[in-house]
């Protein structure tokens, strides 16, 4: 008998890592902390239809922007069925799924971030409804979406989340779930991501299987020990409103991500020739005015610039007059820090 049904929606962003997390142990716990900015406008809508019973069905279908997609329909299926000692109440579900993204597919930014955090607000509002939360709905979502995609348990929160347990022996931190970086100077509340699409094509390596090649990698314990040096100086530097410490780490920590993947076995190589035609021209640029742009990476060719709002105009005229050419069909998505996930009518 069916005891209760009704239907939640939820958008939820991306999120662009400045110190990154790559490497995990037992149950998609992180080897080092990270921290990301959210993102504002590239989001993912989803709306679950649900019914609450004895007998749930599980995930019955899933839409992307109207299609059937059985292959990601699985993929949540799978996450579900692996949470139940957590989220009990996955056995009694049955679910209708749809969802769609306010961004292109294959666009360089962290779609499964921005998807499973979604379905997970989703999945803690049912059992809000359900008078079954008795949790902090944030803390709730993150953990859950942590256990769907790693880095999707910093996406929900507004402004800046980090996660993962640090070395700063007066900073909370846990590797269950996310937290809000609260301490922020003035000038880093106001900050642009320009995305520029050198390739739109799929990654050759998921980042699954980069993050499993760390167990085994020369430079592991190393690697540990930096990103706990740069979450550190960086957290001091957003703090204070130190730009040139915190675009120093942000550029190192993107060089060294790719390091790290170039230097595992096997090893592979994502950026492309343009990738570092754009690096260049950003430190000239950089170099010339004076003006606090930098740049990081994710797990793919494409180039984020990350920059004060003070200085948009200036820096989209040198996107345009010097980038564009290196960039697939001149594509470039504008975005700026963002709010988190919102509750949709």
């Amino acid at each position: 008998m069916t005891l209760n049904s009704s239907s939640v929606s939820f958008s939820s962003p991306s999120n662009i890592a400045f110190v990154k997390y790559w490497g995990k142990f037992g149950r998609q716990y992180p080897m080092n902390p990270s921290i990301s900015m959210t993102l504002s406008n590239c989001n993912t809508e989803c709306t679950v239809n649900y019914e609450y019973s004895e007998n749930g069905k599980g995930i019955e279908s899933f839409l992307f922007e109207g299609n059937e997609n059985n292959s990601f329909r699985q993929r949540l299926q799978k996450f579900l069925d692996s949470i139940t000692d957590v989220y009990p109440i996955a056995k009694n579900l049955t679910l209708q799924i749809e969802s769609k993204n306010t961004f292109p597919h294959s666009a360089g930014i962290a779609s499964s971030a921005s998807a499973m955090s979604a379905f997970c607000c989703c999945l803690v509002q049912i059992e809000k409804e359900l008078d079954l939360l008795k949790e902090d709905f944030y803390q709730r979502v993150s953990l859950l979406s942590r256990l769907a995609s790693g880095s999707a348990c910093r996406s929900i929160y507004p402004n800046y989340a980090y996660w993962g347990e640090s070395k700063i022996s007066s900073f909370e931190s846990t590797n269950e779930y996310a937290l809000k970086l609260e301490k922020v100077h003035e000038s880093f509340k106001n900050v642009c991501d320009s995305v520029l699409i050198i390739s739109g094509e799929e990654k050759s390596v998921s980042s699954s299987q980069g993050h499993q090649l760390m167990n085994g990698h020369p430079f592991k314990e190393s690697r540990i020990e930096q990103a706990n040096e740069n979450f550190r100086t960086i957290v001091s530097a957003m703090e204070t409103g130190d730009w040139e410490s915190f675009g120093e780490i942000l550029e190192l920590e993107a060089l060294t991500l790719h390091a790290l993947m170039m230097s595992s076995t096997p090893s592979f190589v994502l950026l492309a020739p343009n990738s570092l035609a754009v690096i260049e021209k950003i430190r000239s640029f950089r170099e010339k005015t004076g003006h606090q742009v930098y740049f990081t990476i994710d797990a793919g060719p494409n180039i984020h610039l990350i920059y004060p709002q003070s200085i948009e105009e200036e820096v989209k005229n040198f996107i345009d007059l010097k980038l564009l050419e290196y960039c697939e069909n001149s594509n470039v998505i504008h975005d700026h820090i963002g709010q988190g996930f919102k509750k949709l009518s």
